[in-house]
């Protein structure tokens, strides 16, 4: 006796086209309007000489951290630099600002509603286990039909991958804030929306930023594998060099994204903290 097996692929592509179709004027504006965003940091970073961003990032570094840091991200720009990876390091560096920014942008709210509704936090979840257990090329498929190929799509792709951490560390620090500071606040006659303010997000603001980092992070290895869908920057050099059998090329490319990694993880590790190190 067979038992019939579930066409739960079939009713995933009838959803997709049926999205794609009935809501093709929805994905073309947004592609639009994020393409815009693309070309245009692109352009504005691309403006600048080499030499000017390079002092830019260090000046950055040693502002929010220490001349340690600085030095180092001195040390790896120049290096990027001289590997001729310049313009694909800032193709990528502009795909995890956009995709961050959005997926932060969707996450805060979306976090701080959990933490403050347990109906929500029990329905969302499950959905974020989901959402990270995922593998991370499945979700280049939905991007494809959706947005086509090249760099829109993976934003749309590295925005779902990247948001879950956002999402869990901005319920956690909200949840987490002592209740007897919010009954402190409740006998003041606080309003729910001046404890959110002043009470809850001040002092949960380290584990917000913790999630922050972690988005920055899934963005950065995401935007790399999206390399596969035609976006642009050292996801495509590595993916160039593996077509080409050319390892030299990939670990170069590799290289690049590792020193890119530390630096945006040490910059949000001191912005998480607050103060130079």
């Amino acid at each position: 006796m067979e038992i019939p097996s579930i066409p739960l692929g079939q009713w995933i592509e009838g959803g997709l086209d049926w999205l794609t179709t009935e809501y093709s004027g929805v994905t073309r504006g947004i592609s639009r309007v994020t393409q815009t965003g693309i070309d245009g940091l692109n352009d504005a970073l691309f403006w600048l000489p080499p030499w000017a961003l390079l002092l830019i990032i260090v000046g950055l570094c040693w502002w929010v951290s220490s001349h340690r840091l600085a030095i180092g991200a001195a040390l790896g720009m120049a290096l990027i630099w001289n590997l001729d990876l310049w313009d694909p390091m800032i193709e990528t560096l502009t795909l995890v600002v956009i995709a961050t920014l959005v997926a932060v942008v969707i996450a805060l709210p979306v976090g701080i509603a959990a933490a403050l509704s347990e109906r929500l936090y029990r329905t969302i979840m499950p959905v974020l286990d989901f959402m990270q257990t995922m593998p991370a090329f499945v979700y280049l498929i939905p991007a494809i039909p959706f947005f086509g190929i090249g760099s829109v799509s993976a934003i749309f792709a590295t925005v779902i991958f990247s948001m879950p951490p956002a999402i869990r560390f901005t319920t956690l620090g909200i949840r987490q804030v002592p209740k007897d500071l919010i009954e402190a606040a409740d006998a003041y006659g606080a309003t729910r929306r001046q404890k959110l303010l002043k009470v809850q997000l001040p002092l949960s603001l380290p584990t917000v930023m913790a999630g922050i980092n972690q988005t920055i992070m899934l963005a950065l290895s995401m935007v790399v594998i999206a390399a596969m869908i035609g976006a642009d920057g050292l996801g495509s050099e590595v993916w160039r060099a593996i077509q080409r059998l050319r390892p030299g090329d990939g670990f170069e490319a590799g290289i690049a994204v590792v020193i890119l990694a530390m630096l945006l993880d040490r910059v949000t590790q001191s912005l998480r903290k607050g103060r130079k190190s």
